[in-house]
């Protein structure tokens, strides 16, 4: 499997300011829910993902395809919680959102094909098998996380799910990443020699 779609003109983000545009909407949203209310967090957490993905557009002349998919859903479902004034829109759209990415690289896995490299806009280079593994487990891993969502939105309060929609559910996911380095580095290609 290709690593990555990375073309030549494009340039790679900076981790810090690509966790920086990841969780900037995040913050805002929390913010403003603190100081105002859902509906008005909402909008502007709309505003802040769009606006996020432009400068990552401006910045590396690509659009990754998880924030892409993520920032649709949010303007859908964000429209419709504002439209319709029933903040269950935008609670179900991480469960939405996670669940789709589940589908896909589970699914993908059912036709010998491993989404994880586009999906998660990752430039690792592995062979089938690790690219299967990984692929496996980050799959079970968004549906987790839709099943979290929806046992935190309908048991706790709107306050506590907004907090723990910015401030658990980042710390959970960089957690699970990083216990799967043991498998990259165990698939990981060597690097090629370039010298002639």
């Amino acid at each position: 499997m290709p690593s990555s779609d990375m073309s030549p003109e494009r340039k790679p983000l900076h981790p810090a300011v690509r966790l920086a545009l990841e969780m900037g909407p995040l913050v805002v949203f929390f913010i403003t829910n603190q100081r105002a209310d859902l509906f008005t967090a909402t909008g502007i957490f709309m505003a802040a993902v769009v606006a996020s993905l432009a400068v990552s557009y401006a910045l590396t002349r690509h659009l990754p395809i998880m924030p892409l998919v993520s920032a649709g859903v949010v303007v859908i479902f964000g429209g419709l919680t504002l439209w319709l004034h029933d903040e269950t829109f935008i609670k179900v759209k991480p469960t939405i959102v996670n669940s789709l990415f589940g589908i896909i690289l589970i699914g993908g896995l059912f036709f010998k094909k491993s989404l994880l490299a586009i999906v998660l806009d990752t430039v690792l280079d592995l062979p089938d098998e690790g690219w299967k593994q990984l692929t496996l487990r980050w799959g079970l891993f968004f549906f987790v996380l839709a099943l979290i969502n929806e046992i935190v939105w309908r048991t706790q309060s709107t306050e506590f799910w907004v907090g723990f929609k910015v401030f658990g559910i980042m710390p959970i996911t960089i957690i699970f990443a990083l216990s799967q380095t043991p498998v990259i580095l165990k698939h990981s290609n060597p690097p090629k020699d370039e010298t002639p």
